[in-house]
């Protein structure tokens, strides 16, 4: 490996989401000329691995160097997938941003994460080990360590930040950020809320659902300040962008999983939205107040809220959600949510009977799924017969789904439990996604007493639907209802419109 007693430049990789004191001695004590941050996933925010904007992290090296002396060039990187190529990839990203191609003869590269480290020195490079430098009498806090005494409330981090993080955090709130995004209990690393869904699929299945979702709830918006939280990639926005009666309307898309939000970025940037009021935000609405109190004429939700029952606390969840919705909505204001719903008597055991000649029927279900890979998944769920579909549902599903086989056939089983494996059983894309969600977790009548609790009230057009399509095309074709007498059963509700109101007075 090459030696270099004054190198030129300094590389130092990493997610700089939190600068440290030690930082700023031990690269002051190389000798560098400039110091090259790359800032990885430069393109990720508010997810719990990259809880600070890069636009942020660069404003904290700035005033980094400028308070330590150091010359400093920023360079973004953009997430990549795991590769061995990682080095060369970012050394090529500096070269095309800056002109500057680093060398082994006049860099020394600044890491402490061995994997990396190992990387670069396979090119040749010199590493500084920072953190893990073995001459160091004293092993200092890791960045990502200090980061998560701040988001623990230990006050102690900021005597080991650095004063330029500290400043930063502050001014722009980040402390707050911080600690939202690292300690919720919903978002994943990667700013989802499972790692097994395919948001491909779910921006095409918003799209065409779109329509359908506005023409059923347009007449009850309120005009003015307008919100749709949970907004996937922006398809219901994009048609209230283009009502006359909302073009002063302010639009505002709210979206926790990082793809989807991107993805209305993308559309705003390209023009699709003619409304110059239209403003998107990935937030967690669950991690605290994003709106003002009483500042939001109209709440929209779809297919939301049985997301926050099943990755939260059950009613627990949904019952902070729905306070912190009354609470910025305007009085006068609208919450209008379209969802699924569980049927009445949800708890009654009666007799369901599938088809076993559509599939396969193995002896039992595969206990294995999450060790394979999505497209596996899919082919094997999908030759299963709707009974043995059953079985491998209960296996897979993150609630109860008990059942008692009276005959080769037929089970018997919980209407809630029976009508949440109905409405899933075709969700063979992703599937282990699925699974983790219940559908059926409130009745009509018990999201009403809910959010009567709160202190809505509920406008006449509230009602439980029954999507007759998916019964008609995916359910009866292959199952059957009865009492526990054996006497027919209609298929219950699926779904529910709610228009809930805060009334003028409150």
């Amino acid at each position: 490996m090459i030696r270099i007693d004054q190198p030129r430049f300094v590389l130092f990789p990493g997610r700089h989401h939190l600068l440290t004191r030690f930082q700023a001695e031990y690269l002051s004590g190389l000798g560098a000329a400039t110091i090259v941050w790359a800032v990885t996933s430069a393109n990720h925010e508010n997810t719990r691995r990259n809880p600070v904007a890069y636009h942020r992290r660069e404003a904290a090296i700035e005033r980094f160097s400028l308070l330590s002396g150091l010359r400093s060039l920023v360079v973004p990187i953009f997430d990549t997938a795991p590769t061995d190529a990682f080095a060369e990839v970012t050394l090529k990203s500096i070269a095309v941003a800056t002109g500057i191609e680093l060398t082994p003869s006049d860099t020394v590269v600044a890491c402490s994460t061995p994997e990396v480290a190992k990387l670069y020195e396979g090119l040749g490079f010199a590493i500084a080990e920072v953190e893990a430098d073995p001459k160091l009498t004293v092993s200092p806090q890791r960045p990502w360590d200090v980061l998560l005494r701040l988001a623990a409330g230990d006050e102690s981090w900021r005597e080991l930040a650095h004063p330029a993080t500290v400043d930063v955090y502050e001014r722009y709130r980040l402390t707050d950020t911080v600690r939202t995004v690292v300690n919720d209990p919903l978002v994943g690393d990667e700013g989802g809320l499972t790692a097994t869904r395919d948001y491909r699929t779910y921006v095409e299945a918003f799209a065409d659902a779109a329509t359908r979702k506005w023409a059923a709830v347009r007449r009850h918006v309120r005009p003015g300040r307008i919100v749709d939280i949970g907004c996937g990639a922006g398809a219901v926005l994009e048609l209230a962008d283009r009502e006359p009666g909302l073009h002063e309307s302010d639009l505002i898309g709210v979206e926790v999983a990082r793809h989807l939000y991107s993805e209305c970025l993308h559309k705003k940037a390209q023009g699709v939205f003619r409304n110059a009021n239209v403003y998107f935000y990935q937030r967690n609405v669950l991690g605290g107040a994003i709106f003002a109190d009483r500042s939001v004429d109209t709440t929209l939700t779809f297919a939301l809220t049985h997301e926050i029952w099943s990755y939260g606390r059950q009613r627990e969840s949904l019952l902070q959600f729905a306070r912190r919705i009354f609470a910025h909505t305007a009085p006068g204001g609208v919450w209008i949510n379209s969802d699924v719903c569980g049927p009445d008597e949800r708890r009654r055991e009666v007799l369901l009977r599938l088809s076993t000649t559509d599939g396969a029927n193995p002896a039992s279900a595969r206990p294995d799924l999450a060790t394979c890979s999505s497209g596996q998944i899919k082919t094997y769920v999908q030759s299963l017969s709707t009974r043995a579909r059953l079985d491998q549902f209960a296996l897979d599903f993150a609630f109860p789904c008990d059942f008692t086989a009276v005959g080769e056939d037929t089970v018997r089983i919980e209407l809630g439990a029976a009508m949440d494996f109905l409405t899933r059983k075709d969700y063979v894309d992703n599937w282990l996604s699925e699974t983790r969600e219940q559908f059926c977790g409130l009745s009509f009548a018990e999201w009403s007493a809910l959010l009567t609790e709160v202190g809505f009230e509920l406008d006449a057009a509230s009602a439980p639907i029954r999507n007759d399509w998916i019964v008609e095309n995916r359910i009866a074709p292959v199952a059957a209802l009865a009492d526990l007498d054996g006497r027919p059963l209609d298929w219950p509700t699926t779904h529910l419109l709610v228009v809930a109101r805060r009334p003028h007075h409150s």
